[in-house]
Order: C-alpha cells, then sequence, then structure tokens
C-alpha cells in the first residue's frame, strides 16, 4: 500500500501488525535512514543487538534470494522481535520481494528496504504500492513548512526562537538532506548556549555561507548556461565540502522551483508574479536570475530533461563505481548546454 505524506510520521511510529515489508525510498538520505532507524525501533528494543536485527545486501540477495525468507522466519535468540534490513533497493529485487510477501506470515520480522529515488513505473515501488502486507513510503527533501516545523520543533524545547531574518537564511540553506539539518541545528544550539532569540548573526557564525554559497554558484550558473562560470564554480563547491550529490539535489530543487513558476507563468500569471509566490520565498539578491531563468526554461519538456538528467546522474554516482566528482560535473555541464542551446 502506498503512505500518504501526512500519514507516514504516523506509520513510521506504529506500523500495522500485518505489514511484513516497508520500502522507504527517496532522494532524501537523511530522511530515508531516520525513518528507517524509527521503524527498527518499533521492533526490537536495542537496534544494536545482532541477533535481533540483520542487514542484507542486495547482492548477496541477488545470489541467495531464498535468504530473505530464512532470516525473516529466524527465531530472535532470547526470544523477542526482530527486524530485517536491505540497502540499495533496486528493480532488480522486486521478484525476490514478491515471492517473500506472498509467504510472509504475521509471525515473519519486519522487512525494511531502503532505495533511491524511484520513478512511479519503478517495479519494485508498484509492488510496495498495491501489496496489502507491504508498504512504500517516499521521502522528499523538505520544502517551506516541513522545513519550518523541522526548525522550530528542534528549536522550541530549548526557548529559542529564530529571528525572521535567521529563519529565512535558514530555509534557503537548509533541507536538502535531513541527516545534515538536524546537523546544522545542533551546530547552531551549541553555539547559542542556551535560551533566547537568534539572530542572522549567530546563524552565520554558527552555520556559515561558504559552502552554501559555492552552491549557489553552481545551481545558477548551470541553470542560466554559463560555462565558465559553472567550471569554477563546481571546483569551488567540491573544495568547500559539499558531496556530488549534494549538488545534484540542490540542482534538481532549484529546477522544481523554475517548474512550479513556469507553470503558473502558463496559468496567466508574469514571470515575475510567479517568482513572487513560490514558498519559501527566493533569497532577494537572487530574484532577478531566477526570473531570468524562469523565462528561459519555459518549455516544460526541458525541464524534464534536465530533472531526468539529474537523477540519472544521482544514482550514477551511488552504483557505477565512475568518480563521482566526475559524474556529477559532466551532467552538470551537459544541462548548462540545453540552457545555452
Amino acid at each position: 500500500m502506498k503512505i500518504a505524506p501526512r500519514a507516514i510520521d504516523a506509520f513510521v511510529q506504529a506500523p500495522p501488525a500485518n505489514v511484513r515489508a516497508v520500502l522507504i525510498y527517496g532522494q532524501d538520505d537523511g530522511l530515508v535512514r531516520e525513518r528507517s532507524d524509527m521503524l527498527v525501533k518499533t521492533q526490537v528494543a536495542d537496534p544494536g543487538d545482532p541477533f535481533c536485527t540483520v542487514n542484507l545486501k542486495a547482492s548477496s540477495l541477488k545470489t541467495d534470494p531464498a535468504r530473505l525468507g530464512d532470516e525473516a522466519n529466524a527465531l530472535s535468540f532470547g526470544g523477542g522481535g526482530r527486524v530485517v534490513t536491505v540497502d540499495e533497493g533496486a528493480d532488480s529485487l522486486a521478484p525476490i520481494f514478491a515471492d517473500f510477501l506472498k509467504r510472509a506470515t504475521p509471525q515473519s520480522a519486519l522487512v525494511i528496504i531502503t532505495a533511491p529515488a524511484l520513478p512511479a513505473r519503478s517495479k519494485l515501488r508498484t509492488l510496495f504500492e498495491k501489496t496489502p502486507n507491504a508498504a512504500a513510503l517516499a521521502c522528499y527533501a523538505d520544502d517551506s513548512r516541513t522545513l519550518g516545523d523541522l526548525i522550530r520543533k528542534t528549536l522550541a524545547p530549548l526557548n529559542m526562537k529564530p529571528s525572521a531574518d535567521a529563519m529565512a537564511f535558514l530555509l534557503h540553506n537548509l533541507g536538502s538532506d535531513r541527516a545534515l539539518t538536524r546537523n546544522e541545528l545542533e551546530k547552531l544550539v551549541l553555539y547559542k548556549g542556551g535560551p533566547g532569540t537568534i539572530s542572522l548573526e549567530d546563524v552565520r557564525a554558527a552555520i556559515g555561507d561558504s559552502a552554501a554559497s559555492s552552491l549557489d554558484d553552481v545551481v545558477y550558473a548551470c541553470a542560466g548556461g554559463n560555462l565558465q562560470a559553472l567550471d569554477g564554480a563546481i571546483a569551488r563547491a567540491f573544495e568547500d565540502g559539499n558531496p556530488p550529490v549534494k549538488i545534484l539535489r540542490a540542482q534538481s530543487y532549484h529546477f522544481m522551483r523554475i517548474h512550479q513558476a513556469v507553470s503558473d507563468v502558463q496559468s496567466g500569471q508574469s514571470p515575475a508574479m510567479a517568482v513572487k509566490a513560490l514558498r519559501p520565498p527566493v533569497f532577494y539578491k537572487f530574484v532577478d536570475p531566477f526570473t531570468e531563468h524562469v523565462r528561459l526554461w519555459a518549455g516544460k519538456k526541458r525541464l524534464s530533461r534536465a530533472l531526468d538528467r539529474l537523477l540519472e546522474a544521482e544514482m550514477d554516482c551511488k552504483t557505477t563505481g565512475i568518480p563521482d566528482q566526475a559524474v556529477c560535473a559532466r551532467a552538470l555541464m551537459a544541462i548548462a548546454q540545453i540552457a545555452r542551446r
């Protein structure tokens, strides 16, 4: 079954007893891992106990498909719950899971499989969405609402509140990965040290913006088709410690925002009005170039090509063994060429 986004939090805190396998997938690795860990904790008292949890690699299941059922039906040493996790989910595992779900019993251990972003036509995703004793959970990058909620829920119990400028900075620079967002908020809490209003200066001092600035340079040079600027921006982004996958996701997020604005333009709004209506709002210093990108990428087919190329590059970074920086740079350059054309 397919779990609606608004129901996911309740599901991971108390999964239905009839569900024997859960697929957690999406571009946000940190959120995928967070939800997987939460599910594990609903099944076992000590997630670190090797007698209660077992992790299987996708490659091992391909060579020994029966192992999934064997591990799920094995008894926990000393009694109690048991959970099986599978990393690197892919469509090649769909037949193995289809067979397992047909044979699974209420006594079988819960199986949790994590995967990167999967398209709607994915065989593995379709299987989990349509099978009654399975569930599929999509993990999308935080939008302004979910990111704002996360920031407030993290800071409010400590009697900390960001100023309007500080919140705008956080919304602009966080959100590409849930784990990274939590780490940055922890740094901010430690820096502030106690209750009170968090200023923009506090945020800049605790989180810094050099890595974020280099990401912005990449994103805007790529979408604007500026090949010379893009080449230098990619090098600086790598030097600032930005992982290739994070860069690709930042670019994807930018194009998804452009896509939303283009849709509004096609509905009758001017590019400037469409950009102004975006939430979270475009950072003030980027309003003009973002508006130009809306005009430049007015064709949705071109946008779809760019987004597909970014998703393909992310999967290549994780699965092919090709140097991920090279994969990232090649994809961004190819997309910039589309912008120039």
